[in-house]
């Protein structure tokens, strides 16, 4: 994991760099907001460990100012504004977690490792991608090198059951089962149907093909 630590206290910033790294973390570390949120900007990284009183910009300008771009990596703030409106202010201004100055590494580290895990979990289940194909379980929306897809409700569960095992071949028997949650053959030819308008949506109009046919076994979405 790739850390951003933007601290303007020089020996606390080195005593946490360290100590992160020892723990197989890779922190860059940025002395002043102004520094800090041009860093942030860049991405590439999976948290931000941000101070509150900053020099040239505060920490929660800096979360503001990520938000607004849409930028919703998560931000862990360090601040010696322990009170309960300091920390409920910090978290309503878009900070994933507030941590009280001083603090124990070993809390930090637990609140590093929470972080990271709620971030992969919301990932995988809220948007799922393959090649340019991208699925987004919340907003129940599908895009395909930037073109908006409209999918019946059906059509969608299925994509995103052949999406989530991507590279997979798919027997019909298993899309019966978890599409239609049906535990017996009805003797018609309806995966092959919504299969061949899926295909139609998504492929259609594109040089490369993503769901094929496995001739005497199923399907399978991949790149």
């Amino acid at each position: 994991m790739r850390l951003l630590l933007i601290e303007d206290d020089l020996q606390a910033a080195e005593y946490l760099a360290k100590g992160l790294r020892e723990n197989g973390y890779r922190i860059d570390h940025s002395p002043d907001g102004r520094d800090g949120l041009a860093k942030a900007l860049a991405g590439g990284y999976d948290i931000i460990i941000a101070d509150r009183q900053l020099p040239h910009l505060d920490g929660l300008e800096i979360i503001a100012a990520l938000r607004r771009r849409n930028d919703h990596t998560p931000v862990l703030i360090l601040s010696a504004l322990g009170t309960v409106d300091d920390r409920v202010h910090g978290l309503q201004a878009g900070g994933d977690d507030y941590l009280t100055k001083p603090f124990a590494f070993a809390e930090l580290l637990a609140r590093i490792e929470a972080l990271n895990r709620r971030s992969t979990a919301s990932a995988e289940t809220t948007r799922l991608k393959v090649a340019d194909l991208e699925l987004d379980l919340l907003a129940r929306r599908v895009n395909r090198a930037g073109r908006t897809i409209e999918l019946t409700t059906k059509e969608f569960q299925l994509l995103e059951y052949l999406m989530r095992r991507a590279g997979q071949v798919v027997t019909r028997t298993m899309l019966l089962e978890g599409v239609w949650n049906l535990h017996f053959d009805p003797q018609t030819n309806i995966t092959d149907v919504h299969m061949s308008r899926l295909r139609n949506a998504i492929d259609r109009g594109f040089s490369k093909a993503l769901i094929h046919t496995v001739r005497g076994a199923g399907y399978v979405l991949r790149e």
